[in-house]
């Protein structure tokens, strides 16, 4: 049994701590929010008073944070609390920058590091189906496989420190850009009297294919699990979208790469974002197609 602090217990990582104690792991968690807390140690999460002490006895240190910000003042906080040979994992999306200062914060105390990002939501969290794309040196990548396979299915080592987060935010442009595309497909089919079911019959077969659709169909009836057909209760909200196609475009400009349809969907969801849909999910996206 390894002992495991975990920090940042909310919609992610409450399920991603339970997911390790039901494998049989010691976790030590803390979160800033007291509901956040309470609902871990229903799962069997051993909460304590601090970050720091959720750091002390650990052999492997996760964080499931907001944003870059908040990544980097907790590891400065924490690692020199760590103990020798302990392992860091940070499984935030943040931009790529701050992953690599996050690891060089590691490496001046000795500690090994990894950029883990995830894909997947709350019900991959909660089902531990959770992709993870990992960044870091392949001998610390080994060690910190056998925890993360605890939570997810597919572990992606995608190279050197803070490639990870490069992976996350190129897929995330994928997924923000398709999903309104999908939006639109839908919102027009529907302009042209074509039933939602005949439209996934015939895309979701046809070149037309991808998660976006099949997956998270943005609209009631065809896929079951889908938001959809929950109200658009958030598994992944708009304003993480937002979030992320935020920093895709700037890894973009810090690349001198242009992404046009990149910046046109994180202009999409700045809008619902600003009419107030932030925590819907995001393939709520549909109703502002539909609704312009």
């Amino acid at each position: 049994m390894a002992t495991i602090g975990f920090i940042g217990l909310g919609n992610m990582g409450m399920p991603m701590a339970a997911n390790l104690v039901r494998a049989g792991e010691r976790v030590l968690g803390f979160d800033v929010l007291p509901g956040s807390r309470w609902a871990s140690a229903e799962h069997g999460v051993q909460v304590v008073a601090s970050a720091r002490r959720s750091v002390e006895d650990a052999d492997v240190v996760i964080t499931m944070l907001p944003g870059s910000e908040q990544v980097l003042s907790v590891w400065k906080d924490v690692l020199p609390a760590a103990k020798s040979g302990a392992l860091f994992i940070d499984c935030s999306t943040i931009d790529v920058a701050s992953a690599r200062v996050a690891h060089a914060l590691a490496a001046e105390r000795g500690i090994g590091s990894l950029d883990a990002p995830v894909s997947g939501g709350v019900g991959g969290a909660q089902a531990a189906t959770l992709t993870f794309m990992v960044g870091g040196s392949p001998e610390v990548f080994a060690r910190g496989k056998p925890v993360l396979e605890f939570m997810g299915k597919r572990i992606v080592h995608c190279g050197d420190g803070g490639n990870g987060q490069a992976a996350k935010i190129c897929n995330n442009l994928i997924l923000g850009a398709s999903m309104i595309a999908v939006s639109e497909a839908f919102v027009l089919g529907e302009k042209l009297g074509l039933s939602h079911q005949a439209l996934f019959d015939v895309a979701s077969a046809s070149s037309g294919q991808c998660w976006s659709l099949t997956s998270y169909c943005p609209v009631p009836g065809p896929v079951p699990a889908s938001p959809a057909n929950n109200g658009y209760k958030a598994g992944f909200t708009a304003a993480l979208m937002l979030k992320d196609l935020k920093l895709a475009q700037q890894a973009a400009q810090s690349v001198g790469v242009q992404t046009a349809l990149g910046a046109h969907a994180e202009e999409i969801y700045q809008s619902f974002v600003q009419q107030g849909h932030s925590g819907m999910d995001f393939s709520a996206i549909v109703t502002l197609v539909r609704g312009h």
